[in-house]
């Protein structure tokens, strides 16, 4: 791509080639993208594996008047949108901007001071859950699905008679918070 990208706040003013001079108006960012790959932050990560024939309408793209989720990296690392996320994963150092909802968040290769932090990767220790009614076993109309939730934070789905199907954790988030 031989454009920049204009942003005021959250909002993307304007892609295209020479904006720089654009930047003084309006307290507006300019990232200067010669020799970078661009990609939305946003990744739509089922259509891109073929598991959609389209794009979800959430993900953000990069246009006028859209959110500022947006990743700039190298064109020697990014063939694709998937190794543009790659490099960002592997090799933040390499990333010219990340800016998510306006802010930065990596800017040429280093965290952005102010930036908020990442959660905590893992899976939240779950509370027992004896008596919630969250917790229980629940069957379709067809008796096809039965999903069960344990008190030890556990999920057990018998799929079409063939029991442990799918299984996994569980966790509620603001458990104390009344469900309206």
């Amino acid at each position: 791509m031989s454009a920049d990208i204009l942003f005021v706040g959250s909002l993307i003013v304007g892609v295209g080639p020479a904006i720089v001079t654009a930047a003084e108006d309006d307290n507006a960012i300019v990232v200067d993208c010669t020799g970078m790959t661009v990609v939305p932050a946003v990744v739509d990560t089922v259509a891109l594996a073929g598991g959609r024939g389209r794009r979800s309408e959430y993900v953000a793209t990069l246009t006028p008047g859209n959110t500022t989720d947006f990743l700039v990296v190298p064109d020697e690392l990014a063939a694709d949108v998937p190794s543009a996320v790659a490099t960002l994963m592997s090799r933040p150092e390499q990333v010219r901007a990340l800016v998510a909802a306006g802010r930065p968040v990596l800017w040429a290769g280093t965290a952005a001071p102010g930036r908020t932090t990442a959660p905590e990767a893992g899976i939240p220790a779950a509370p027992d859950l004896p008596g919630s009614p969250r917790v229980g076993v629940w069957i379709d109309r067809k008796d096809f699905l039965h999903q069960e939730l344990t008190a030890d934070g556990r999920y057990d789905e018998t799929r079409g008679g063939r029991p442990h199907a799918y299984q996994g954790r569980f966790w509620i988030d603001g458990l104390n918070t009344p469900i309206a």
